[in-house]
C-alpha cells in the first residue's frame, strides 16, 4: 500500500481507503464491519469514510462499535463524517450548512463514533442559503476546538470552493483541503475542465467515491441483478436503472477483455484506473464481505500495469476523447 498526502495538506492517505455508505447497519452489522475493518487495516488501509446521514446515523454507531472492539492505536488510522442533510426534519437542522447545525452535527458524529475527535470533515452538499463566510467560520471553529483535523467539501462547484479558500486565506482561518467527488469510469466531470485547474492550481486533495459505480463496473450485474446485491435490496430500488442501462453494461462486458489480459476482475481494473489519476488522494472502496475487501486491496498490484496504451483502449470503450479531458 501507498500512501498519498491528502493534497499540499501534511497528512497522508492510504491509496485505497474503506468507507460505511450503504453496507454498514443495512448490510453489514458490528462482527461483519469488525471483520472487514481489519482486513483493510491489515492491508495497509489508513482511511475509514462515514456520514453522519448514512442509515441515518446508524452507520457510524457500527463503526464506533467497531474502532472500540478493534482497539487500534488512534494516531494509526483516520475517520471522517460529512455534514448537510443532517437527521432530523427541523428547519435548521436539515439540508444545511449554518453555524447551529454544523456544531450540533460533530457533536452528535463524534458520540456515535465513540471519538473524541475525528480527522476529516465534509460540508457533504453545498449550501445555496447560508453565507459561505458562516460556514467556513464554523468549519475553523470546529477544528480550532480540537474536534476535527481538516475540512473539506464535496461535490461543490469549482467557484464555490474557491470562494471558501479566498475567505479563509483572508481571515486566516483553517480552509478546505479536499473535496469528496464521484469518480469512476462513467463519472469523470469532476476532475476536467475547472476542476483540474482547480486541483493544480490550489493543491487540492481528493477522497473519491463511488468508483465501482454502485457495484456496475464489478460485472455483477452483467447477467442481470442478483438477489444478494445492493440494487437487489428495497431500500436501494433506485439503483435499478443505472445497473440496468444496456449502454451501460455493454462498456463494462467490453472492459472484460482489457481485465482478463491483465489478469484481474473487473473491479481491480476499475479501481486501478481510479489509481492513475494524480490528482487522486485515495480511492473509498466498499464492500459487504470480507472477501470482496481483499480483492478490492488487490488493485493496488493492477495500476502499475495500466499502460497509456491500455488508458486509451479503455476510453475508446468509454468513448471519451483525449480532448475532452483536456478542455
Amino acid at each position: 500500500m501507498e500512501y498519498r498526502h491528502l493534497g499540499r495538506a501534511g497528512i497522508r492517505v492510504s491509496e485505497l481507503s474503506f468507507g460505511s455508505w450503504v453496507t454498514f447497519h443495512n448490510q453489514a452489522g458490528i462482527k461483519l464491519a469488525v471483520d472487514m475493518m481489519a482486513a483493510a487495516y491489515d492491508a495497509g488501509v489508513n482511511f475509514f469514510d462515514n456520514a453522519e446521514v448514512y442509515a441515518n446515523g446508524k452507520s457510524e454507531e457500527v463503526m464506533g462499535a467497531a474502532l472500540k472492539k478493534l482497539k487500534w492505536r488512534r494516531g494509526s488510522y483516520l475517520v471522517s463524517t460529512k455534514f448537510y442533510w443532517g437527521l432530523n426534519k427541523g428547519i435548521n437542522e436539515r439540508n444545511t450548512l449554518n453555524r447551529k447545525r454544523l456544531i450540533e452535527g460533530i457533536n452528535g458524529s463524534l458520540q456515535r463514533l465513540q471519538l473524541e475527535y475525528v480527522d476529516l470533515i465534509f460540508c457533504h452538499r453545498a449550501d445555496k442559503t447560508t453565507p459561505i463566510e458562516e460556514t467556513v467560520w464554523a468549519m475553523h471553529n470546529i477544528i480550532e476546538h480540537g474536534k476535527a483535523f481538516y475540512w473539506g467539501t464535496s461535490e461543490w462547484e469549482a467557484a464555490e470552493i474557491v470562494e471558501a479558500i479566498h475567505i479563509a486565506e483572508k481571515h486566516h482561518l483553517h480552509k478546505p483541503v479536499m473535496e469528496q467527488p464521484v469518480y469512476n469510469l462513467f463519472e469523470r466531470k469532476r476532475f476536467s475542465g475547472e476542476y483540474e485547474r482547480f486541483y493544480k492550481d490550489y493543491g487540492y486533495g481528493s477522497t473519491t467515491w463511488s468508483p465501482l459505480a454502485s457495484g456496475l463496473l464489478s460485472g455483477k450485474y452483467n447477467k442481470g441483478i442478483p438477489k444478494d446485491s445492493r440494487a437487489g435490496m428495497k431500500q436501494n430500488s433506485w439503483l435499478v436503472e443505472t445497473v440496468t442501462d444496456k449502454d451501460k453494461l455493454a462498456k463494462v462486458q467490453a472492459l472484460e477483455i482489457i481485465a482478463r489480459d491483465l489478469n484481474c476482475t473487473l473491479s481491480q481494473l476499475s479501481l486501478a484506473w481510479c489509481l492513475k489519476n494524480p490528482y487522486v488522494s485515495t480511492v473509498i472502496t466498499g464492500a459487504s464481505r470480507v472477501e470482496q475487501v481483499k480483492e478490492n486491496m488487490k488493485a493496488i498490484e493492477v495500476a502499475p500495469r495500466i499502460t497509456p496504451d491500455i488508458l486509451e483502449q479503455i476510453d475508446t470503450i468509454f468513448k471519451v476523447r483525449k480532448e475532452e479531458d483536456e478542455d
